[in-house]
């Protein structure tokens, strides 16, 4: 950081103001006299101070050598954001930092009224600030007068390309002058930022702030681990133990959020909701709710995930794990801003976490594995919070309250005054909640580093200790697999997968090993007839199953078994050659001349001169070709006329002639019927 001595002197004023007295790393880069005049592509972590960095970069084109600007007329800044909200908080922040050059700024955004938009823009303004897809109705409706604009700034340009705002933009900024100034300022710079300044950027300086290179510095990123029933029990703790200024629970649906929102406000908790299913008037009451402290906890989709900026946001919740990376930086960059700590909780049920290994290790964070707050620590923090409550050193009170504490003090002894005292603090916050404990170290990564997937080895069990075998009545042939399977058991057994240890699959039946500790109460749940979900009985074994019967071998008949979905029946296709005695084959010589195949291979025709024994060779028994055959039998043979096989099988001609002929009294088809339609009329 530095000071500010280097900026306009109106802005430079401005800041001094509102209390500044050094810069950020992008907010000091915005002064270097190369970017005077030229188009810049800049990434900085969310909540670096972007949104006065270009308010810094913006004015020395639009004020050039005055210290203020003239009468407002045609635009002669456009900047563009993403959502409706960040739109509005660009507006707010310009609006202080441009005061003392007196300038005016409109904002066009969507879910407001549009009448009142043009009026704005038929007045005047010095810059407008909106979103893309209302910046372009005024456009087309001849609203917006492009001709003035000398700079043109894209806010959180990545997030826009993210929504699908490319042909809008492209349309927006192919309206502007073409020698405007063009500053995209973003997060991150993907191939898609890079392609899109390239084509509407000339000569562009790229900067990135050594910030960049190590995000949230001042944000401790905590993974709480849970079992999928214990997920909004753990949020409410962490909202507890934490008790921030002002909270933001992320979810990935707006049913999510309203079904949070109502689950938390029936707990005590003061919150509001924030979705795309809003209007505008609800979100920017929502939002001031939460600046004015009328509410704490803000539920909210990922439409308030970029810029969003609340005072006091101490604390970010992810109640949904985010869809990647990028998105988890921008979420929990909504705290530890301008220097502030902050805390990023990320809810991850068991079974979701490799994803949330994925997502960190991506996002190049090392977060504190963890569980959630129990309702004991929920509680110790609770009293931390008490004792050092000011109310204990800062009390002053006046005539008519001292009355009421001697009146206090007379009637009730010290006990029940610091019961009711203690009563009326905890009545006001909820109550914690129970949470599971999850074991830590089952997926434990190597090295003690954040989990890379492609580098972390599979993590053997180990011992699973003393258990039960159980037979299911379902095997490979059912199309049993442990995908589905071991969900089922947990379910019906009220169990968890750590309390299942081996799998055996067969062909008719599966063997599952429980915890000893927890077998009967899996064949308690399971009701008198042993029966879990889709009809499958379960048997409580004695012993541990003999596998060896299982496995590939020959069977007494030596024919070779095989494993798979029919293991456990011989393999009868083919016999062995030194096979029993079976159907004209001998143990002893399986090839014998007198047998059906005399010396040739397996397969072969036989020979010409071969007759079975006790019988002659006749004419009925060989064809023509002296290729061994037989006449047809019964009645195929009458029909084919004791030809032999091949000749035409009948002597009636083809099916098809005279179809379904008298089945209804109709005559038969001719072959010219006549009349309409080439068919014979009815009588």
């Amino acid at each position: 950081m530095t000071d500010i001595n280097g900026a306009v002197p109106a802005i430079a004023k401005a800041l001094q103001k509102r209390g500044y007295e050094t810069l950020t790393p992008v907010q000091l880069a915005m002064l270097d006299p190369a970017l005077a005049t030229a188009d810049a592509l800049v990434s900085a972590q969310t909540g670096s101070g972007k949104t006065v960095a270009f308010g810094i970069a913006m004015a020395p084109t639009l004020l050039e050598d005055r210290d203020s600007f003239g009468r407002a007329a045609a635009p002669l800044a456009l900047v563009i954001a993403p959502t409706r909200e960040l739109a509005m908080q660009v507006k707010r922040e310009l609006d202080w930092l441009y005061a003392e050059a007196g300038a005016v700024i409109t904002s066009c955004v969507g879910g407001m009224d549009i009448r009142n938009e043009r009026r704005a823009l038929e007045r005047g303004a010095h810059i407008v600030v909106g979103t893309p897809g209302r910046i372009c109705d005024h456009i087309r409706r001849n609203a917006l007068d492009m001709s003035e604009v000398r700079v043109a700034v894209l806010d959180e340009a990545d997030e826009m390309l993210d929504l699908g705002f490319r042909e809008d933009l492209e349309f927006i900024l192919e309206s502007a002058p073409d020698e405007r100034r063009t500053l995209m300022f973003s997060a991150t710079v993907p191939a898609a930022i890079a392609k899109l300044a390239k084509s509407y950027q000339r000569d562009a300086v790229r900067i990135a702030t050594a910030a960049e290179q190590k995000q949230h510095v001042d944000i401790d990123y905590r993974a709480l681990l849970v079992t999928p029933s214990d997920r909004e029990n753990a949020i409410v703790n962490v909202l507890r133990y934490y008790e921030a200024p002002n909270a933001i629970v992320f979810c990935s649906t707006r049913a999510a959020v309203n079904h949070l929102h109502a689950r938390l406000s029936n707990r005590n908790f003061s919150v509001v909701a924030l979705s795309g299913e809003l209007t505008q008037n609800e979100r920017t009451h929502a939002l001031q709710a939460m600046r004015d402290g009328r509410a704490r906890v803000c539920i909210a989709t990922d439409v308030a995930a970029r810029g969003i900026d609340l005072p006091g946001l101490e604390l970010v919740i992810h109640a949904d794990l985010p869809t990647n990376s990028e998105t988890l930086l921008h979420r929990s960059g909504r705290t530890g801003r301008a220097g502030r700590k902050g805390v990023s909780a990320l809810i991850v049920p068991v079974t979701q976490r490799r994803k949330a290994e994925r997502l960190l290790f991506g996002a190049k964070v090392e977060p504190t594995w963890a569980n959630p707050p129990s309702a004991d620590e929920v509680t110790v923090r609770d009293e931390e919070r008490l004792f050092a409550d000011p109310i204990f050193t800062e009390v002053t009170t006046n005539e008519d309250e001292q009355a009421l504490i001697a009146k206090l003090i007379e009637r009730f002894d010290a006990e029940k005054l610091a019961s009711a005292f203690v009563a009326l603090y905890r009545g006001k916050n909820s109550a914690p909640e129970d949470v599971s404990v999850v074991s830590l170290e089952a997926r434990k990564p190597r090295d003690g580093k954040p989990g890379d997937p492609a580098s972390r080895p599979l993590t053997p069990r180990g011992d699973f200790g003393p258990a039960i075998w159980f037979s299911l009545s379902v095997g490979r042939k059912q199309r049993a697999e442990p995908r589905w399977l071991i969900p089922t058991i947990c379910k019906s057994g009220d169990l968890s997968k750590n309390e299942i240890g081996a799998i055996k699959m067969q062909a008719d039946e599966t063997f599952v090993e429980i915890a000893e500790a927890h077998a009967d109460k899996f064949m308690a749940k399971l009701g008198k007839d042993k029966t879990m979900e889709r009809g499958i009985r379960v048997t409580r074994l004695d012993a541990a199953p003999d596998f060896s019967k299982f496995s590939r071998g020959t069977d007494d008949e030596g024919f070779t078994k095989r494993e798979g979905p029919r293991m456990d029946k011989p393999w009868k296709d083919k016999p062995f050659r030194d096979g029993p005695k079976k159907d004209g084959f001998r143990k002893d010589k399986p090839f014998s001349k007198d047998g059906p195949r005399g010396d040739k291979a397996y397969g072969d025709a036989p020979r010409k001169d071969w007759k079975p024994k006790g019988e002659k060779p006749s004419a009925e028994r060989r064809m023509d070709d002296d290729v061994w055959g037989e006449k047809p039998k019964g009645d195929f043979a009458k029909k084919s006329g004791d030809k032999p096989f091949g000749d035409k099988p009948f002597k009636k001609k083809a099916f098809g002639d005279k179809p379904f002929a008298k089945a209804d009294g109709d005559k038969p088809f001719k072959k010219k019927p006549a009349g309409k339609g080439g068919f014979e009329k009815r009588k």
